[in-house]
């Protein structure tokens, strides 16, 4: 085996096939391995093959580096705190990061250098990271202007201040997912939806806050929402429904269950334009209920 260096200048070990056979390792790293290779392996298979030798560790270091995606599910339902910094102490091209398994040990202090060294992040997940606080949502829009795709599901340390934060600075943002965010208000809402138009997949589930003005605001300022989940908002009523109907006119599904001042009524002219809603239809509900206790559906003359 040869030493060598690559494009980058960055050093590399590069080794020479021999007739026609080739070892692994002598396969060019920087143009094969690495971008044909590596890329289609699990995260933990390459967590356990830089365990082999000093050489394939310096090969899955030099991948951690310029992966574009980190998705710690991958590695199993626990990554150890120490292994998560240091598989993303050189990486600066981080497009997607994942971190929702790390959500038992992630603060501020293992997340904050990872954005503030990735500015080009499109998709971040951080879902039911507690240990954070709004100083991570901040860095995140000051750091990274195309995000795209961020899911703060279970994250109740979101307040309407850090909201503000990314809605002026995230202006393309795509899907946006702010399930049990219960700090938030309707005003925080309506701010976020002003700014970010081109929202296409909104969750405000599991928020007793937010009244039928947040939702209304939001079927107004986002014509191209395709996916709305509003989950337990025991506050919304049939107006903010009918307004969804008439303003979201590419809407292809809702999820309204628990919301139970909302009724068939104006469920029904979603239905009739082809959305898909969680809630069945009163009718459909009471033969499933009634299946469910005498064991088989009868038949039922829907003419009487």
């Amino acid at each position: 085996v040869m030493p060598g260096r690559g494009a980058t200048g960055r050093k590399w070990w590069r080794g020479e096939c021999h007739g026609d056979r080739c070892q692994l390792l002598e396969l060019p790293w920087e143009d094969v391995l690495v971008p044909h290779i590596l890329c289609h392996l699990p995260l933990c298979q390459l967590v356990c093959l830089q365990r082999v030798s000093k050489q394939f560790h310096t090969l899955i270091q030099l991948y951690l580096a310029n992966c574009h995606t980190l998705d710690t599910s991958q590695v199993g339902a626990v990554v150890p705190q120490h292994a998560f910094c240091r598989m993303l102490r050189g990486n600066t091209v981080l497009h997607h990061l994942l971190v929702g398994s790390c959500s038992d040990w992630l603060t501020d202090n293992e997340l904050l250098p990872v954005i503030g060294q990735n500015h080009h992040l499109a998709k971040v997940d951080i879902t039911g990271c507690r240990g954070l606080s709004r100083q991570s949502l901040v860095a995140l829009s000051l750091s990274c202007a195309n995000l795209q795709h961020l899911s703060l599901r279970q994250c109740d340390w979101v307040d309407p201040l850090s909201l503000r934060s990314l809605a002026d600075r995230c202006g393309r943002l795509l899907s946006v997912d702010l399930t049990a965010c219960k700090q938030l208000n309707d005003e925080a809402v309506c701010y976020l939806v002003r700014k970010c138009r081109r929202i296409q997949s909104l969750s405000l589930a599991v928020n007793a806050n937010l009244s039928d003005s947040s939702v209304q605001e939001v079927a107004r300022q986002c014509a191209e929402l395709e996916h709305l989940d509003l989950t337990g908002c025991l506050r919304l009523r049939n107006e903010c429904m009918r307004t969804v109907a008439e303003y979201c006119t590419k809407l292809h599904s809702l999820k309204v269950n628990h919301c139970h001042n909302i009724t068939e009524g104006s469920l029904e002219v979603l239905r009739k334009k082809g959305v898909d809603i969680d809630v069945q239809p009163p009718l459909q509900r009471a033969l499933v209920l009634l299946q469910d206790v005498v064991g088989f559906a009868p038949f039922i003359n829907l003419q009487i």
